[in-house]
């Protein structure tokens, strides 16, 4: 399967980012995109709405259906499901994008930060699987995506800010166990992260400003990685922890300086890698 045309997606956090480039990505397939985030309206430091990324979708090629979710609300993530199943018939795909950050050390992580990335992360890719299984279950070819890192359980990736590792590798963790649970019943559950910084909201606000920007890849390397892994077969192709240069390659792509946002720039490594 090279096309994800008439796939349903449930992507969370996907008014912005990378899960806004995914969704756009599956929308030139004419994919439908279910847009699970909480920004309704406006904000000043974030560009984008559930309906200006519905918009952005549809102009894709795509249809979009956007609903209000907060992934640590376990009654508005169900209604979202309902709503998906209501209106395109199932839901093919998950992606598990929704994600919270603070880098700071222990002494320094308040506990209302380290409640969040807990329940945005962890729980929130726990919860987001577990009511979505039953309809990926009945579906052709079903995946689920998490943005999260190899497990790679070395000190130095914990040490500088040990509350936001453990609450990304608790997604990794979702996809090490979840796709034992599940292949033989055919649901692929992977991971995908990149070498680089990507040009976000949080690299943009919280990492480093435009400095930081400049030296990123694109969102775009992310969603054309991800269109891959979420066209191969389920059964062959499950618990794997992705890097997006590497599935690039697969792809026979090598050149990647159209996916930086400065090519003239040296390109800042991210997390985990």
């Amino acid at each position: 399967m090279e096309s994800l045309k008439g796939k349903t997606l449930f992507i969370t956090g996907a008014s912005r980012g990378i899960g806004l480039a995914i969704a756009k990505r599956a929308a030139k397939d004419g994919a439908n995109v279910v847009i699970a985030a909480k920004s309704k309206e406006p904000h000043p430091k974030l560009e984008g709405t559930i309906f200006t990324a519905a918009a952005e979708i549809e102009a894709a090629g795509g249809q979009a259906l956007p609903v209000v979710v907060d992934v640590r609300d376990e009654d508005a993530i169900a209604a979202a499901v309902d709503a998906a199943v209501e209106r395109f018939g199932g839901i093919d795909i998950l992606v598990n994008n929704a994600s919270a950050i603070q880098l700071t050390p222990t002494l320094q992580t308040d506990m209302k930060r380290y409640d969040l990335m807990h329940q945005v992360n962890t729980r929130g890719t726990f919860l987001c699987s577990k009511l979505c299984l039953p309809h990926l279950l009945k579906a052709d070819n079903p995946h689920v995506l998490n943005l999260s890192p190899p497990l790679n359980m070395e000190e130095r990736w914990f040490a500088p800010h040990v509350a936001y590792t453990m609450a990304k590798f608790g997604m990794s963790m979702c996809v090490l166990g979840m796709a034992g649970e599940f292949r033989s019943k055919g649901v692929a559950f992977n991971a995908l992260w990149p070498r680089t910084a990507i040009a976000t909201a949080a690299v943009a606000n919280l990492l480093g400003g435009d400095k930081m920007v400049q030296a990123s890849r694109k969102p775009e390397i992310m969603a054309d990685a991800a269109h891959w892994v979420l066209t191969q077969p389920s059964r062959e192709v499950t618990g794997n922890f992705f890097i997006d240069d590497e599935v690039l390659a697969k792809m026979g792509i090598t050149d990647l300086d159209h996916y930086a946002v400065d090519p003239t720039q040296k390109l800042v490594p991210d997390f985990f890698i």
